[in-house]
């Protein structure tokens, strides 16, 4: 599998395949009309009591994978994980995400975790 990751609003690279944004509240600023992506998984994303927890503190990181990883567990969640898997055995797949820290955020444990 390849599944990379980038931030939403940076331009997009080659080869990127399938285009998933993989948050839950939609991006400010983006018309729905210019969103360049092909599917909106927001179900996939962390709940929005575990977001607002994390707040992107990487002294956070460890303790929001946790609870994100148990928080996938849930079946409406694991099942958005399974299409991702599925969509990821089809060709090239990057995570979007409207996170200015993308590196410590949801679609960067989600690549991580999709490419084992």
């Amino acid at each position: 599998m390849a599944v990379t990751r980038r931030r939403l609003h940076d331009e997009p690279g080659p080869d990127e395949g399938t285009l998933v944004l993989v948050d839950r509240l939609w991006p400010r600023g983006l018309k729905k009309a210019d969103a360049g992506f092909d599917e909106w998984l927001k179900t996939v994303a962390p709940s929005t009591e575990l977001r607002r927890w994390y707040g992107h503190d990487p002294d956070r990181w460890t303790e929001f994978r946790r609870r994100y990883r148990a928080e996938l567990a849930e079946p409406e969640r694991a099942e958005a994980l399974d299409h991702l898997r599925e969509l990821a055995g089809r060709g090239p797949l990057t995570l979007l995400t409207a996170s200015r820290q993308v590196e410590i955020s949801h679609a960067a444990y989600l690549a991580d975790r999709l490419n084992g």
